[in-house]
């Protein structure tokens, strides 16, 4: 056997550990949805640890794996599995008022790779993860809004001020522990 063999196999496994990653994190992206705290307001998704996964995915993983996290376990919602949040599925729960925050994730999962970096900054990464935040947030606001016909002040109070205190906790503890994720791969 020569050296050119063993370059080769080694150079091929390279992509499968990470593709096994990938599959691992989407995963528990999916188990995440079902991790929750039930919400006071009527037809509010309930609070989970899907914000919390998102912002791991995001800040861990470069832009293409974590883009082919987030397609993954969104079409493996929008085909029926329940993998949204509180095991909703379908493009009727991506329609309903609530349903811009399921599908705010993927733009996060692809949005906060681009501006991250690729050197390790617990104040920049948590400041790309109070992005992501706002991003969710402010397109699931809107979206609320459009399909409720809510006034700006209505959509916020219901479809931003509750969901943010939380959101933001997920989202700075995530920034602090990259490091010890980072460590894994």
């Amino acid at each position: 056997m020569d050296n050119t063999s063993i370059n080769t196999n080694t150079k091929q496994l390279l992509p499968t550990k990470r593709l096994v990653l990938c599959s691992l994190f989407a995963a528990i992206l999916c188990i995440s949805a079902y991790l929750s705290i039930p919400t006071p307001l009527p037809m509010a998704p309930k609070i989970t640890m899907m914000n919390f996964m998102v912002f791991l995915i995001a800040l861990l993983f470069p832009v293409g794996e974590s883009f082919l996290i987030s397609l993954v376990w969104f079409l493996l919602g929008v085909v029926g599995l329940p993998v949204f949040i509180g095991g909703g599925s379908g493009i009727g729960y991506l329609i309903a008022p609530y349903g811009a925050y399921t599908w705010a994730f993927p733009i996060v999962m692809v949005v906060l790779p681009l501006i991250r970096g690729k050197k390790y900054s617990r104040i920049w990464y948590t400041v790309c993860a109070i992005i992501g935040v706002l991003i969710i947030d402010i397109i699931g606001m809107f979206w609320l809004k459009a399909t409720m016909s809510y006034d700006l002040k209505t959509a916020f109070l219901t479809g931003f001020v509750p969901f943010i205190p939380l959101d933001l906790v997920k989202a700075v503890v995530v920034a602090q522990i990259i490091p010890a994720f980072r460590r894994l791969f």
